[in-house]
């Protein structure tokens, strides 16, 4: 018999609050190194003018309980599922009168976001007719805070890798919620989520869209005679060289880094902070992408629920074992791509074509980075909508 689902509502206590902001009183920040002509302040990650500025923010003018109540005006949910609370929002959608219900849509974040990324695209996506859209693009919207990340995490509990997350997630929707096929949409570890879950379990895919390529990161597999693919190897190689460092130590020695970012809210916003800088489409500041208090929302759900050790367990699993993807298995599942021009990688349709065999969409966007639910939920919706829309049964 299917776990039962018991109401959630998000409340951290009191102390809790108290405690962030004593801690950040006592911030010891680092002094800056210097930086040389012709490098700009994010050369060598979170400025320490920046990051005292967003302390000063988070300990004096962010509210909380505000951000909170937003996400509490969703009904959520927990369920024991694989050894865990698995906490998830289930919105069901408003569509057209007459005609099918909505298609359940399983939505879902990665590193280092959390549900908090949804909250602006969601409303899009359950009623588009309240945005001027069809009622019958509506879905009903499951939302789950990944196992291991935010209220998915417990202490002491078992980790995760990203096939881990993928038979968790599709025991959610068909055995606990009772849906015989579902949509799938994601970036970065939502986006490997979904890919997995188009490789492994398809019988049970609608389709899934994605704005990440589960593309393996190996210049050999590369064709020299392809321009577009030449074009990538420069990119893929400039990003191996320059971004991946934070996935090696999470990768590798997760529990270290996990000790400094669990103790300290400092270290935690710096560390979370650079990436929201790095892989969004902005002018220079964050908050140009990215509202600051939905950025502190994201950082304070890591750190009230101490999950950042957690987090980091797709990245170890990845490095230690084997690709998400079987080996020999490809995603035949309807694919939809969303190219945001500020994604980390851009491969091109010939090599995603290798793993994606049924790419019946792909869309280059205006503007946009790696958190585009956050960044632009009114195009990412309308192009979730577009693709699911020939898939739609009725």
């Amino acid at each position: 018999m299917a776990a039962k689902p018991e109401p959630f509502t998000l409340g951290v206590p009191d102390a809790a609050i108290a405690d962030l902001r004593d801690r950040l009183a006592r911030t010891r920040l680092p002094d800056q190194a210097p930086i040389p002509a012709g490098a700009g302040p994010w050369a060598y990650g979170t400025p320490a003018d920046y990051l005292a500025e967003l302390l000063a923010h988070w300990r004096e003018g962010f509210d909380w309980r505000a951000q909170e109540a937003v996400l509490n005006a969703f009904p959520q949910y927990k369920v024991p599922l694989h050894g865990i609370d698995l906490h998830y929002l289930h919105v069901p959608g408003k569509g057209p009168a007459k005609g099918p219900d909505p298609m359940p849509l399983l939505l879902m974040h990665g590193w280092p976001g959390s549900v908090y990324e949804f909250i602006d695209i969601i409303p899009r996506l359950t009623d588009p007719a309240a945005f001027g859209g069809d009622p019958a693009d509506a879905f009903t919207v499951v939302v789950p805070s990944l196992p291991g990340y935010g209220l998915s995490f417990a202490p002491g509990q078992k980790r995760f890798a990203i096939a881990d997350i993928a038979d968790c997630l599709a025991e959610l929707m068909t055995e606990v919620l009772g849906y015989r096929r579902f949509a799938a949409q994601g970036g970065d570890f939502g986006a490997f989520t979904a890919s997995c879950l188009g490789a492994v379990h398809a019988e049970k895919l609608i389709g899934i869209h994605i704005n990440l390529l589960a593309m393996r990161r190996d210049l050999s597999l590369l064709r020299d005679d392809d321009p577009a693919e030449r074009r990538y190897r420069e990119e893929l190689d400039l990003w191996l060289k320059e971004e991946t460092g934070y996935q090696w130590i999470q990768g590798t020695r997760p529990q270290t880094l996990a000790a400094g970012l669990t103790d300290s809210p400092a270290g935690l916003a710096a560390w979370i902070a650079e990436k929201f800088h790095s892989w969004t489409d902005n002018d220079g500041r964050i908050e140009s992408a990215v509202p600051r208090d939905r950025m502190l929302a994201n950082i304070s759900l890591y750190w009230f629920t101490g999950c950042i050790g957690a987090s980091f367990w797709p990245y170890y699993a990845r490095l230690h074992g084997p690709w998400p993807i079987p080996d020999g298995k490809t995603v035949d599942v309807p694919a939809g791509y969303a190219q945001f021009p500020r994604e980390i990688l851009h491969p091109p349709r010939s090599f995603a074509a290798r793993t994606y065999t049924d790419i019946r969409r792909w869309t280059v966007m205006e503007k946009g980075g790696h958190f585009a639910a956050m960044e632009q939920p009114a195009a990412l919706a309308a192009e979730v909508q577009a693709f699911f829309r020939d898939l739609r049964e009725g």
